[in-house]
């Protein structure tokens, strides 16, 4: 028995919490992954996995053993890896997942230098605001705007963007322009709001005032969960937004969006790349990590 390839059936059964869906991801028949499990537990001589007709999950000894097979198997990438002058370079599928406007934005455009540099080195990209389970799906990297929360991630910030508060030309000339933040409360102003998909908690406008953060509800007719909607709705004219500067640059150059309260601006947004600690060792997310982070620091 291989016992690398057996490790790594191992570990995607217990990341997907399936044989038949780490069959699937590994493109194995399910009857090698199962085979493969009963010649593992049979030489380990100890049960791995507690299986039920909807469930697989690892023993106490399965645990324990799928900690040291993610660590041997970064361990074993990294040093195949690391004999440069042997001409190796990086290769293999990598899985990522990117916030869509960021993406579309920034790191589609330049995906060719990245080919250029490591052209043995499979892309699949997943674009949205969703938040992923990363091991359970098997991404190795996701880019996501905002502060971090998933501490059982490795987070690398790689950019601050600076956010506006605009609404249409159109818009102006309904409502007014403030030009204080009591008038955006006194003047009958509107929002379109953005609420996370994944909490249903919907964000208020931020301002700093005299280095102190001041956070505003404005009613509105309309909520959205997703960033290309929330600049869709604005340009429309359905009301004020607050949002990354890059997402509405070519609106405001042209004047068909006006920022106001620059004076008030909310603090920039943090652009961080996210990965598994047990893939912060594997050459492929390491360079795909750096040079995202290269693409994004020149962006910002």
């Amino acid at each position: 028995m291989d016992r690398f390839n057996a490790m790594r059936i191992f570990t995607r059964i217990v990341e997907l919490e399936s044989f038949s869906k780490a069959a699937e991801d590994l493109q194995i028949p399910a009857a090698t992954a199962t085979y493969t499990i009963k010649q593992l537990e049979a030489r380990l001589g100890v049960r791995l996995l507690q299986r039920t007709t909807r469930h697989v999950s690892t023993t106490l000894d399965g645990q324990a053993y799928y900690q040291r097979c993610v660590r041997i198997l970064a361990d074993v990438e990294e040093t195949e890896a690391g004999f440069g002058n042997s001409g190796v370079a990086p290769r293999g599928k990598l899985r990522v997942d990117l916030q869509g406007t960021l993406a579309q934005h920034y790191v589609l455009p330049r995906l060719k230098e990245f080919f250029a540099r490591y052209p043995d080195i499979e892309l699949e990209i997943g674009m949205g605001d969703r938040l992923v389970d990363l091991v359970r799906d098997g991404i190795d990297c996701v880019l996501r705007v905002g502060e971090l929360r998933d501490s059982s991630m490795v987070g690398r910030r790689v950019a601050s963007l600076q956010q506006v508060t605009c609404a249409s030309a159109a818009y102006f000339e309904q409502y007014g322009t403030p030009t204080t933040l009591d008038e955006l409360l006194t003047q009958g102003h509107r929002a379109v709001n953005f609420f996370s998909s994944s909490t249903g908690k919907m964000f208020p406008f931020d301002f700093v005032v005299d280095g102190v953060e001041r956070s505003i509800a404005l009613p509105g007719s309309v909520s959205v969960a997703s960033a290309e909607a929330y600049a869709a709705c604005c340009t429309h004219d359905l009301g004020l937004v607050q949002a990354p500067r890059y997402h509405m640059a070519q609106q405001l150059r042209s004047g068909a969006l006006r920022e106001v309260l620059a004076e008030w601006r909310p603090r920039p947004m943090p652009v961080s790349v996210l990965y598994p600690h047990q893939r912060q060792l594997s050459p492929r997310v390491r360079v795909f990590v750096d040079w995202l982070s290269d693409v994004m620091t020149a962006a910002s």
